[in-house]
């Protein structure tokens, strides 16, 4: 496979430090491009700091990096969140990893916060438009996309042979006497989705045309889970909490369990979850198929949001250019299509990486996922996102449970997020 030498990443980059108010301070130089990306300055060492289950892999590319660059790479194990919750501690004190991952979602508070440093992605193809927003806030990229996951659809091939490609072949089945719900006279369990969760249901809010926050998930004063739009999914969900389901799918705290049960049980068709329900699925005996999830009502794919992981470097590294050569290093398509194969099965971010996966086609549930990311909507990665996930957390549940209409619930949600931004930004 073509080997990807590092074009362009450090160079370009600007180093940004928070002060202690907030303001920002430019403490590093633009510099000309080089074929290698650094400007002939990359040297030293790095410390690498990454969960357990990336610690082989890293260490596998570490020789050829060091090679390549001639810098020394050093690999602490820390789990992931354990090391982000400290690094404006750890950073200021020398404690903190040069490099290391991110949920996409934490890297614009902390970038916004000074804690991360600024980077410039490489103009080489490898990332699309939603791999750049999930890096970048304000204009300003704060990381380097590794990872992609999205919700998906599984199904099971011993009760059906193709999977449903619209949610009213999800309704005929659910019409069909044998997916009966013993327990609860008139409800069906054939297709089920953990929409009492926010995480889960937003794909369907999205889809009908509702939204977090505008200007690309940045305008907070723009809160769109109370448009016409989205009120019409959350109707939409009414009709499967009350017409369709068991009671036991609005137990907030149950309910996932519930579906995974019935799914390995024979008694779900389908079910909407992540890659991570994968290897439980097949570890229990179900004949799996991976699926994008199935056209919504209104004839518009369904949107979850775009998960996954990227590189971010501490804005409090003493060896700049060596890490940015190390991140654009680490997801050039030769240590992603590596990543994939032999050590997590993630899907890269990169695309020639993807390209190649979707091409041998022989792995359904990677198809499934890079499809339907490319309908997902990325998660807005600004601080104030945090009270979308308080104020959102029962609109579901109140909709459904009949304790409110689906406009109620939604202006509630909505109001409760506005009032909790004003007085927390």
């Amino acid at each position: 496979m073509k080997f990807y030498k590092l074009i362009g990443l450090s160079a370009m980059a600007f180093v940004m430090v928070a002060c202690g108010n907030g303001s920002e301070t430019e403490t590093g130089n633009n510099t000309e491009n080089t074929e290698n990306g650094s400007n002939g300055e990359v040297s030293g060492s790095i410390e690498v700091g990454v969960g357990e289950d990336y610690v082989e892999f890293v260490e596998a590319i570490i020789p050829a990096f060091e090679d390549e660059y001639g810098v020394e790479v050093t690999v602490s194990e820390r789990d992931m969140f354990d090391t982000l919750e400290a690094v404006p501690l750890d950073g200021p004190a020398g404690l903190s990893p040069d490099v290391l991952l991110s949920p996409y979602d934490r890297i614009g508070g902390m970038g916004q916060q000074g804690h991360l440093s600024e980077l410039t992605l490489p103009d080489d193809g490898r990332y699309d438009e939603t791999d750049e927003q999930q890096v970048t806030v304000n204009d300003q990229v704060y990381g380097v996309p590794f990872v992609i996951e999205s919700l998906v659809l599984f199904y099971n091939k011993d009760l059906i042979e193709a999977p449903p490609m619209t949610f009213e072949e999800l309704e005929e089945l659910a019409d069909e006497e044998q997916y009966a719900f013993t327990g609860q006279s008139g409800t069906s369990t054939a297709f089920l989705a953990n929409w009492v969760d926010f995480y889960n249901s937003y794909g369907l809010i999205s889809g009908f045309g509702g939204y977090v926050f505008g200007g690309d998930g940045e305008d907070t004063a723009d809160i769109g889970l109370n448009t016409a739009e989205a009120i019409e999914g959350i109707e939409y969900a009414q009709k499967w909490f009350n017409d369709i389901w068991p009671e036991g799918m609005l137990d907030v705290t149950s309910a996932g369990d519930f579906i995974d049960d019935q799914f390995i049980q024979g008694n779900a068709v389908a079910v909407i979850n992540g890659p991570w329900g994968a290897a439980n699925y097949r570890d229990s005996g179900v004949n799996l198929g991976v699926a994008p999830i199935p056209t919504l009502p209104n004839g518009n794919p369904y949107e979850p949001f775009a998960g996954g992981k990227g590189w971010v470097i501490p804005s409090y590294s003493e060896n700049f250019e060596a890490a940015a050569a190390f991140v654009a290093f680490v997801t050039n398509e030769e240590n992603m299509m590596l990543l994939y194969e032999d050590y997590t099965n993630e899907i890269p971010a990169n695309q020639q990486a993807k390209s190649t996966i979707s091409d041998a086609a022989d792995d359904e549930l990677a198809i499934a996922v890079i499809d339907q990311y490319n309908n997902a909507v990325p998660m807005p990665n600004i601080p104030e996102m945090a009270e979308v996930w308080t104020g959102a957390e029962s609109m579901m549940f109140d909709a459904g449970y009949g304790n409110k209409t689906a406009e109620e619930s939604a202006n509630d949600a909505v109001q409760t997020i506005s009032e909790n931004i004003e007085q927390k930004y």
